[in-house]
């Protein structure tokens, strides 16, 4: 026995069919518009990504005693 719940899933092949003729419809022209922004966005993405890579294998390790010192937790040291 299925489980209702299952059949509500994912589109399958003919599904998408139709919602990608729906899509061109209601977008009409718009769409390689749509799609040139997606790409943009995506490789801007990937760009920063790169970016913060990069700097974090430029940055050295911090040494484990400065940052126990600057710990916010520990109760500020006195001389007495």
């Amino acid at each position: 026995m299925t489980n209702p719940v299952l059949a509500i899933g994912f589109p399958s092949g003919g599904e998408w069919i139709i919602i990608l003729a729906i899509a061109v419809l209601i977008f009409g022209r718009r769409l390689p518009e749509i799609a040139r922004g997606i790409g943009k966005s995506i490789s801007e993405f990937k760009k920063g990504i790169k970016d913060v890579e990069s700097d974090v294998k430029k940055t050295p390790a911090a040494p484990a005693n400065s940052v126990a010192e600057a710990s916010p937790n520990e109760p500020p040291k006195t001389d007495g």
